[in-house]
């Protein structure tokens, strides 16, 4: 999937304003809608998007500063957002200091498989989009209104005077 850091770059901007945009949307009150007794609520979700990039990635023995997926969930959907806005950008700094396209074909022992770098970073990156999905379902059912990422959400193309398509 990816050639190079540039290639993965270029998607992970867009897919990480995404994640950021998603996490601004959220309220202290939302942090705590689940679909269901038992499963991970709304701020659980963010939180977890927020860690893994630094637990994830520091499998391969880079090294950054990040969110602590041991930590418990903060209590305020900022925090939640800030989180991921620090480790993101600490991700990518470091990436960008310390790995180059060779990286890429880098094996590690990831989770009991080999993983190489590009497969990780693929991972990633679908991994985001997963529970990204996972949130905009949750934030519907507590109210919110859901930031258009790959097009104009409901709301949107209501401020455009348009309707969504019926597909």
């Amino acid at each position: 999937m990816f050639r190079s850091m540039d290639d993965f770059y270029e998607v992970w901007k867009d897919e990480a304003k995404g994640t950021q945009q998603v996490l601004e949307s959220l309220t202290d009150e939302s942090l705590h809608q689940e679909f269901t007794a038992g499963y991970r609520t709304l701020g659980r979700l963010g939180w977890h998007l927020a860690t893994t990039l630094e637990e994830m990635v520091s499998l391969t023995g880079l090294q950054f500063s990040g969110a602590d997926f041991s930590k418990p969930v903060p209590d305020t959907a900022e925090e939640i957002a800030e989180a991921y806005r620090f480790t993101n950008q600490s991700m990518i700094t470091a990436m960008k200091e310390n790995w180059t396209d060779e990286t890429l074909d880098e094996e590690h022992d990831l989770y009991g498989e080999t993983w190489t770098v590009a497969t990780l970073l693929k991972v990633l990156l679908l991994h985001q989009v997963h529970h990204r999905a996972q949130m905009t379902v949750l934030m519907r059912q507590a109210g919110l209104k859901v930031p258009g990422l790959y097009g104009p959400a409901k709301e949107e193309w209501a401020a455009m005077g348009a309707e969504p398509p019926n597909v």
